[in-house]
């Protein structure tokens, strides 16, 4: 599954997100930003994401996932 493919998937699942995702088709680096983690824990942020690709990961399209969230603010102070 090419990078773009998963990031539509994931954009679609997560509307309320902003979501990008790299890649090359076997591992990928997904990172999702909005305020649906505002106030979770890492593991719940990580689930959230997560839960939207298990199926693909169970049946092996999506073998290895890199998954940073954050909401806008913490967006914000990390790109400074």
């Amino acid at each position: 599954m090419q990078p773009e493919a998963l990031q539509e998937i994931l954009q679609e699942k997560l509307s309320d997100c902003e979501v990008r995702v790299e890649g090359d088709g076997y591992h990928y680096q997904v990172v999702a930003v909005g305020e649906r983690f505002a106030g979770l824990t890492p593991v719940k942020k990580q689930q959230a994401v997560y839960s939207c690709i298990h199926d693909l990961i169970a049946d092996g399209t999506v073998h290895a996932v890199s998954i940073k969230t954050y909401t806008p603010d913490e967006w914000a102070a990390a790109n400074k």
